[in-house]
């Protein structure tokens, strides 16, 4: 069991949605803050939060990455000084923080999954702000943890897979890139491991993706063909579309680190992916 009260700061969004309900089919006491009552950047109520948990879970993040280009500051701010400061008041509180990043640290040109000790070099502007929040939780010199994550997907908000299933109703021909490759993660299974770690409050940064990988067209097709549609699928490259935003080719992960800690063996993606499917 957690000792104390944990906090879960962007409770609502769609990992911290799925936290939420681990938290309770594991007993846990836990409070959930986010918009629009909470605001990760306003001080006094982070600081207030901060002061009246034991731990605290970090999903708050601003996540668009293409408004991220133009929106660089705000990103900053939510994503960089905002977890700065969480760390500093959480060294002075005396408590342990998990914060979630990404797999956007990294520049996507390295031609094995990357482990946690790879340098990061990101490529775009919300890779960038994440890699900048990282970095200043570090500095508060405080224990905690840094849970990097890929190709996340759940029931609230959108994702990849959301936007492929949306796309059954909206469009029978659909071309998906098939140069990059990872992990589709679903966040309940995020919300699993991260129950683990608040038991064992390891220290650093950890990897964790589900296993296998696969290339965004795959994972497309496999959608598709669980849910038997009549989708037109094509491969394309991702230097034939026009983004704000550049995104890593390689996103796969290491994950050894992290299983070294867990109950049970990361699943293949197929299997989370295939209930979420059953489940629509």
């Amino acid at each position: 069991m957690v000792e104390g009260k944990v906090a879960i700061l962007g409770g609502k969004g769609m990992l911290g949605s799925d936290l939420a309900h681990a938290c309770t089919k594991h007993g846990f006491n836990f409070e959930v803050f986010d918009l629009p009552e909470f605001d990760i950047t306003n001080h006094k109520q982070l600081a207030d939060t901060v002061n009246h948990a034991q731990v605290i879970v970090n999903c708050a993040a601003y996540t668009n990455v293409e408004k991220a280009e133009s929106e660089t500051e705000l990103a900053y701010k939510v994503n960089a000084e905002a977890v700065g400061l969480l760390g500093k008041l959480a060294a002075d509180a005396g408590i342990w923080v998990l914060h979630i990043s990404t797999d956007f640290v990294f520049d996507g040109t390295k031609n094995s999954p990357y482990n946690e000790t790879d340098e990061p070099n990101p490529v775009n502007a919300y890779g960038r702000t994440k890699l900048a929040g990282e970095k200043l939780l570090a500095e508060s010199g405080w224990p905690h943890c840094i849970l990097r994550l890929e190709w996340t997907y759940g029931k609230t908000g959108q994702n990849f897979v959301s936007k492929l299933v949306s796309h059954i109703e909206e469009n029978k021909n659909l071309c998906v890139v098939d140069d990059q490759a990872g992990s589709p993660t679903a966040t309940t299974e995020v919300a699993e491991v991260i129950c683990q770690l608040l038991l064992q409050k390891p220290q650093g940064i950890f990897h964790f993706a589900a296993s296998g990988c696969a290339t965004r067209f795959e994972v497309a097709k496999f959608i598709f063909d669980k849910l038997d549609t009549s989708v037109s699928l094509t491969a394309c490259k991702s230097s034939d579309y026009i983004t704000a935003a550049t995104r890593p080719l390689n996103s796969r992960f290491d994950c050894s680190k992290i299983q070294a800690l867990l109950d049970e063996p990361i699943k293949p993606w197929q299997m989370p992916l295939q209930l979420f499917l059953e489940q629509l």
